[in-house]
């Protein structure tokens, strides 16, 4: 699948600061630990509606571990999959009377065109659930054959189910005591009550052909693939076990990474699936629960029609920390707008402020799990001195610009 345009990221001098992050699995911030290549993988979307600013924010988030990696001088082999198969996309195009495969495609370009205008580094490789459908397939195999999966006790749809306890570790990733596991479970495209299983928390891996339903013939019959396999395939394949951070939205921490960990390690034998788990939380509107049930999805595309400020939209999400839930307002936007012109002035200025110590306290916040308001903050501080001709220096504008640019992603 193709990815979308990337942009040059510039130079910043000065002295670079290694990432400390919260690691959800272990409860605490630490320090991120890549070799010459970083790798990272964060879940994508399920291409059956436009992004909406929850979806933003989190990949912002993961945008800027990309960017601070760069800056300390790793290469990045960054990962992202698309869920172009799967129930909500199903339900959707039926709704709709659209073309599944369509509905799909369409959404996924308009995803790419908005992670463009946010200036979100693309991931290396971009893979769609359908073509890495023989990798599950492969997957799935193995496990059936090592003993953790199994078919369903029913004649009819004898559906493959994976055995949550194989692994030995189930439960490492997320922390979740089983009744918080059996709530999410259930709420998050679990099927607790599906008859046949062993245990309700056995989470589904290969989908036996349904009439009317697309599927695809294979050793484990015509079926599809279910929804957590799909991520623990397609990043052992390309980043292997133990890659350095898996990351996505505080909704996948359970039952979704949890399930892609647990399905790895079954698989090799070895664990952990990912050296680091980070989470962004979630984005309301006007201080209620963004959400599709509710109709008050906030969309990029939407933004973008309007013609607002797409910086100012990557700045405003910018403006609270990744791990706080928080709520977007006319009134965020409006402070990013204005924020944005005060920026944009002091960087057009004659002269600046010595661009070094902002650009020190800059990398200090974001490698502090990425402390974009103390950032955000230290600019503002530096603009207003810039703003008001105290600076002397030349270059200073043209640094400031420079590391804005690169660190937090923002064009000015």
């Amino acid at each position: 699948m193709q990815t979308w345009q990337s942009h040059p990221v510039p130079r910043v001098p000065g002295t670079p600061r290694p990432l400390r992050l919260h690691d959800t699995s272990a409860g605490e911030i630490r320090l991120t630990t890549p070799g010459p290549t970083a790798t990272m993988y964060v879940c994508g979307i399920t291409p059956y509606d436009a992004t909406h600013l929850g979806h933003a924010a989190t990949y912002l988030a993961f945008d800027l571990v990309h960017r601070v990696w760069l800056d300390n001088g790793h290469q990045v082999h960054y990962v992202q999959n698309v869920t172009d198969i799967d129930d909500p996309l199903l339900e959707r195009a039926e709704r709709d009377q659209d073309d599944w495969v369509v509905l799909g495609m369409r959404e996924t370009a308009l995803f790419r065109e908005d992670m463009t205008a946010l200036r979100v580094l693309p991931p290396r490789e971009y893979i769609g659930a359908v073509e890495a459908i023989p990798e599950v397939v492969e997957a799935v195999a193995k496990l059936l054959a090592n003993g953790a999966a199994y078919h369903a006790d029913d004649p009819e749809f004898p559906d493959i189910y994976f055995d949550h306890q194989a692994s030995g570790q189930f439960g490492a990733e997320s922390r979740y005591d089983e009744q918080t596991m059996a709530k999410y479970f259930a709420e998050r495209g679990g099927d607790p009550d599906r008859k046949g299983k062993r245990h309700p928390l056995d989470a589904l891996l290969w989908r036996v052909a349904r009439p009317g339903e697309p599927s695809w013939d294979s050793e484990l019959g015509p079926g599809r693939p279910g929804w957590h396999i799909e991520c623990s395939a397609i990043a052992l394949n390309r980043l292997g076990m133990g890659f350095d951070l898996q990351g996505g939205g505080s909704d996948l921490i359970f039952p979704h990474h949890e399930f892609s960990a647990a399905h790895a390690e079954a698989l090799t034998g070895r664990n952990p699936f990912a050296q680091h788990y980070a989470h962004a939380a979630m984005i309301g509107l006007d201080g209620e629960k963004m959400s599709k049930s509710r109709g008050n999805l906030v969309f990029v595309s939407r933004l973008r029609a309007d013609n607002v400020d797409i910086m100012a939209v990557r700045l405003g999400l910018l403006s609270g920390h990744y791990r706080e839930d928080r709520t977007w307002t006319q009134n965020v936007l409006d402070e990013a707008v204005t924020r944005m012109a005060r920026w944009r002035e002091a960087v057009n200025a004659a002269k600046g402020v010595d661009a070094a110590p902002l650009i020190a306290e800059i990398r200090e916040h974001l490698s502090n799990d990425l402390d974009t308001p103390a950032a955000i903050a230290a600019i503002d501080a530096w603009a207003e001195q810039t703003r008001l001709g105290e600076g002397t220096e030349d270059n200073a504008p043209a640094e400031a610009k420079a590391a804005i640019d690169a660190l937090l992603g923002i064009e000015l």
